[in-house]
């Protein structure tokens, strides 16, 4: 007799079957069986593969003229993805049903924050006077940490759709946007979305969309994705305003690599956009990268799944399959070519800037394996994280990480729990300094006179540099007048300069400040959004590097200094980021049976300090009056005791205090 069994079986896993008298086989979930008659021995006669179930297209019958290639790109929570989702819906790609939210949303971190961070494709067909056109959708991320996914996302377009609120109007991230788009050359139709709202006003929109971006107001579409209203109208401005891509067919092949994924069954999925000629199945490629040859398996277009093709054309946006089991074979901005066809390689992707750093460590480091594993596979699909081998003495083996910003840091560790089961320790995040050296020696020693530091524990010795630089960036508030007041002294009590402030309508104001990056990169959005009652927005951009008075301050528990809770502060600030810093540990560090001295030290100057309190058992409980000897006694043996424990006690910091302690109150 066979048998058949599931071990925890769900789609995408390996189904494990087996018969009397032989040997368990593993085969691929995707596959279907013939199963014959009972019998003592049993082997599957044929495998048939999801791609032989799924008719393949031809992708020839789409001339270049019937291609647009658009993304979607607005402020958070302007509608991208509901936008989209209507898209789907009126091309037919996707039912229409009442459960159609987020669509293009695939991972668990986006459906729970209900924000959308990884941009996602899909190919559309849509009829128009009796021609076929091909639409290839990008949906982008709107959070000012996900830049990089926007612009990444541009390249392989020629036109965007830049939505915006009807009820909140033009926003920070919209401004951010827009200009992304206007710097690529991109052709950009504006969509006021939400006109359904009670409280919308497009005609004001129309007027601040004419003054900021001098674009005509005629030439902005009215519509609510929510509830479908002229959605339609979209699809034919897309035709109408955005142009095909220019590419040659007959060329040899040049296709820009500017997505990828890790399938643990097929190894490395790049989403390709091809610029010049045509690949099919079997077709050897290049990677203009590390010059490897790789074997074609499969190539298709995401619609919004994986749909195997023939081939794919010039023009066109899809997925190609090539055997890259390595992760770090493929490489976000990378060329690919025929083999014995070389071409001139197209120019990439300026590499992300990291904004902010933190330290990663796995919990027990008999995990290590399994974590750098993990870090790598989701690197391949965030290519804007840096990562850097480090150790602590306290945590082992570990790497500094450098995201975009915060909420980048919390999501990368959220999908690191959700998609590969590692839970980590992330240490206090920090903005990478610089200091300029300054004696010929130390310049020799570190081969150059400007030094980075992006791990606060190896912070140059005032003794050593001639001046410490911090990094600067230019932000963008828009704000109700109402509200400006209150933000200007924020931005202030942040050490920020004031550039530019201007009037975008009667009621909204574009402000312009020059911030020190360390002074926004934790909770300065919280703050402005809690001043503002949530009507402000933020956006900010790289502006270089300017000289600052820093200190390195260290955080001791009785008298040990803590390596992770090392910060670099400005020496004016010091001692109220030390006092902040002492009370959120002592709020967060667990009592112990003997006293705890938390203090913050420049130096060897004691700037703060605070005591978690010792357990401590009444001695005394058994003394009923008596002489003041005998308690003073009892008293003195016990403080003896805990004296002797708090030398030889460890005291371990929780996994959460590490971005807790730096979390500054709302001023």
């Amino acid at each position: 007799m066979w048998s058949f069994a599931g071990r925890g079986w769900r789609r995408g896993q390996a189904v494990v079957l087996w018969a009397t008298g032989t040997s368990r086989r593993r085969l691929p979930a995707c596959a279907s069986l013939r199963l014959l008659a009972p019998a003592e021995s049993w082997v599957p006669t044929r495998l048939y593969s999801a791609a032989d179930r799924k008719e393949k297209m031809d992708m020839s019958t789409f001339p270049v003229e019937n291609i647009r290639n658009f993304s979607i790109i607005a402020h958070v929570d302007h509608g991208k993805s509901t936008l989209a989702d209507r898209l789907l819906e009126l091309t037919g790609t996707i039912d229409k049903t009442k459960n159609n939210k987020q669509v293009l949303d695939k991972l668990q971190v986006e459906r729970e924050r209900g924000i959308t961070v990884k941009a996602q494709t899909a190919s559309l067909f849509y009829n128009c006077e009796g021609k076929q056109y091909l639409f290839n959708l990008i949906d982008t991320p709107g959070h000012v940490d996900f830049n990089y996914e926007v612009s990444r996302s541009l390249s392989a377009c020629q036109g965007v759709l830049l939505v915006v609120d009807a009820n909140e109007g033009i926003q920070a991230q919209t401004v951010a946007n827009f200009f992304l788009a206007f710097e690529a050359q991109l052709s950009v139709i504006p969509v006021i979305n939400k006109i359904d709202l009670k409280n919308a006003d497009p005609e004001r929109v129309e007027k601040q969309i004419e003054k900021v971006f001098d674009i005509p107001s005629d030439e902005c579409l009215k519509i609510s994705a929510k509830l479908g209203t002229n959605v339609e109208s979209v699809l034919q401005a897309v035709i109408k305003r955005i142009p095909p891509p220019k590419v040659h067919r007959k060329n040899p092949l040049k296709a820009l690599v500017f997505d990828s994924t890790f399938d643990q069954y097929r190894g490395v999925i790049t989403n390709v956009a091809l610029f010049d000629g045509v690949v099919s199945k079997g077709d050897k490629i290049v990677s203009a990268h590390n010059q490897k040859t790789y074997e074609v398996n499969e190539v298709g277009i995401l619609n919004p799944n994986e749909q195997p093709t023939h081939k794919l054309y010039a023009g066109q946006v899809g997925y190609l399959i090539a055997g890259m089991k390595d992760v770090t074979d493929a490489q976000i901005g990378d060329t690919l070519y025929l083999h014995k066809q070389p071409v001139e390689p197209l120019p990439g992707f300026k590499s992300a800037k990291p904004m902010v750093f933190a330290g990663m460590y796995p919990i027990d480091q008999s995990e290590y394996n399994n974590l750098k594993s993990a870090i790598e596979k989701l690197t391949l699909n965030d290519s804007s994280v840096t990562v850097h081998r480090d150790s602590s003495l306290a945590l082992g083996a570990g790497w500094r990480l450098g995201f975009l910003g915060l909420l980048h840091m919390e999501v990368f560790n959220q999908r690191l729990e959700q998609e590969y089961n590692a839970s980590v320790i992330l240490t206090t995040p920090t903005v990478p300094f610089k200091a300029v050296l300054s004696s010929a020696k130390l310049i020799k020693e570190y081969r150059e006179k400007e030094i980075t530091i992006i791990n606060p524990a190896q912070f140059p010795d005032k003794s050593k540099v001639t001046e410490y630089l911090e990094p600067i960036v230019l932000g963008t508030i828009i704000t109700p007048d109402e509200y400006i007041g209150k933000i200007m002294m924020l931005c202030e009590a942040r050490r920020a300069v004031q550039k530019n402030m201007m009037f975008i309508d009667q009621n909204r104001v574009m402000l312009k400040y020059l911030f020190p990056l360390s002074e926004i990169v934790v909770d300065f959005y919280d703050s402005l959004k809690s001043l503002s009652s949530g009507y402000a927005s933020f956006d900010y951009e790289d502006a270089g590097y300017q000289t600052a008075d820093l200190v390195k301050m260290d955080i001791l528990l009785n008298g040990n200094i803590v390596e992770e809770l090392v910060a670099v502060v400005h020496k004016d600030k010091a001692h109220s980021v030390g006092k902040v810093i002492c009370e959120r540990l002592k709020d967060s560090l667990p009592r112990q049976l003997f006293e705890i001295a938390i203090q913050a030290a420049i130096g060897s100057k004691i700037i703060a300090r605070e005591t978690v309190k010792a357990y401590r058992k009444n001695v005394l409980a058994k003394c009923y009056g008596g002489d003041i000897t005998r308690k003073m006694k009892l008293l003195k043996r016990q403080a003896e005791g805990k004296k002797k424990l708090r030398k030889v006690g460890n005291i371990e910091v929780p996994k959460d205090a590490f971005i807790k302690v730096l979390k500054k109150s709302v001023k």
